[in-house]
């Protein structure tokens, strides 16, 4: 009975030992892989608004300002629901990121309020939508809007 109790107690001590000790780069690969808003190369991303892909100095602009811009909260989606995230009503056109993440293929919609961004990521068959806090964010969208 002793040993019963007593191998478990030193198992979970020790796992607690070396979960608490991790080198800083094995934490950040932890963190990284769980994260919901990804940071953009602007290398392997495409953005298009409506029929227009962005291109140069807008494009290179707009990923940075989503960079930057500060995480507020996720929004949970209800199972058959996705579509009303996906296409809201009285959203406008929204811009469209598309990306590669190891083999994923990642599409992000952004749309643009007056005190918020919504974005929602797609990839296979997985919506995640959560809400973002950025004013140049939100000034490049209507830059983009007005060209």
């Amino acid at each position: 009975m002793t040993w019963a109790v007593l191998i478990p107690i030193i198992l979970v001590s020790l796992l607690k030992i070396v979960v608490t000790c991790l080198p800083t780069g094995t934490v950040n690969w932890l963190l990284r892989k769980f994260e919901t808003h990804y940071k953009l190369n602007e290398e392997n991303v495409t953005v298009t608004f409506g029929d227009k892909k962005l291109e140069g100095e807008e494009k290179i602009m707009l990923i940075n300002h989503f960079n930057d811009g500060i995480f507020i909260k996720k929004h949970y989606i209800h199972p058959g629901n996705e579509q009303s995230y996906l296409h809201p009503v009285n959203s406008g056109i929204p811009i469209v990121i598309d990306y590669k993440r190891g083999r994923l293929d990642v599409m992000l919609f952004i749309y643009a309020y007056n005190d918020r961004i919504d974005v929602v990521k797609q990839y296979k068959k997985k919506v995640i939508a959560y809400s973002l806090m950025s004013e140049k964010l939100q000034n490049s969208f209507l830059a983009v809007q007005a060209s």
